[in-house]
């Protein structure tokens, strides 16, 4: 399964657009469940190396198949590496100020922050986390086939050398960037962390997730990983998968605890 197989379906269309700044990228798909609130709530980050050829669309499915579970879900698009403004800081910057707006604006959409989950893909699976070390507010996350090792990452020349765009510079250059940005050098110790990988995965190597776990536990955080077999690295946001049982699972355990 490749990106195109997901961009390619029909996207569902939210219950509506809200924007957190003024920029035209910086705003948030929003689908509520039919049901009477307080909701629970997911933040989705969607991927795609931070740049600008891929946008929200393609989280679309995996949104509405949650909120059909029952939980209020919030996709966010954001400024990425070919707009203005986008790269290091300009896109967290955004990923931020979303998660501050959903905060403030929570009696609206009559949501239930004590039961609030951040998740992000592949790259968004590095904003995702990075936003947890930064928002000590944020007490459960989900990483799906995360960037989670940028220093590993630039190694690697993942992307045509993406997290070198995306950070402004290699590690030797932009240090204090990797020391912000990078899941690996974070300190996260209030939230719980899931990383779920695909043993298939030739996008984000699986080895990034097992990595970080190890590191993390060994820190003290309360970290787990969740290897799927025979899943690549779009099958866990494609709701049609096998891979995405596992994925809905995390999602309504994690929305199921208390912050």
């Amino acid at each position: 399964m490749s990106a195109e197989d997901i961009l390619s379906k029909p996207q569902p269309p939210p219950d509506e657009r809200v924007a957190y700044g003024t920029d035209p990228n910086q705003f948030l798909e929003v689908r509520l469940p039919r049901a009477k609130g307080p909701h629970r709530v997911l933040l989705n980050i969607h991927g795609g190396y931070w740049r600008a050829k891929y946008d929200l669309a393609h989280a679309g499915h995996l949104c509405e198949a949650l909120r059909a579970s029952g939980i209020a879900t919030f996709n966010i698009e954001y400024r990425r590496l070919g707009n203005t403004g986008g790269g290091w800081p300009g896109t967290f910057e955004d990923i931020r100020t979303a998660y501050r707006f959903v905060r403030q604006e929570h009696s609206k959409f009559h949501l239930d922050l004590d039961r609030l989950v951040v998740m992000g893909h592949s790259a968004g699976g590095q904003l995702a986390l990075c936003l947890t070390a930064h928002e000590t507010s944020v007490r459960h996350t989900i990483s799906l086939a995360g960037v989670v090792d940028l220093k590993k990452a630039f190694a690697l020349h993942l992307s045509n050398d993406a997290v070198a765009e995306f950070l402004g510079g290699k590690p030797d250059a932009v240090p204090e960037h990797y020391r912000e940005a990078d899941p690996m050098e974070l300190s996260i110790p209030q939230a719980r962390q899931w990383l779920l990988h695909g043993s298939e995965d030739d996008t984000v190597p699986p080895e990034f997730s097992r990595s970080y776990v190890l590191q993390k536990k060994k820190a003290g955080e309360s970290v787990q990983l969740l290897a799927i077999p025979h899943a690549g690295h779009f099958e866990l946001i494609d709701p049609a998968s096998e891979a995405f049982k596992q994925v809905t699972s995390t999602v309504l355990s994690a929305v199921a605890q208390k912050a």
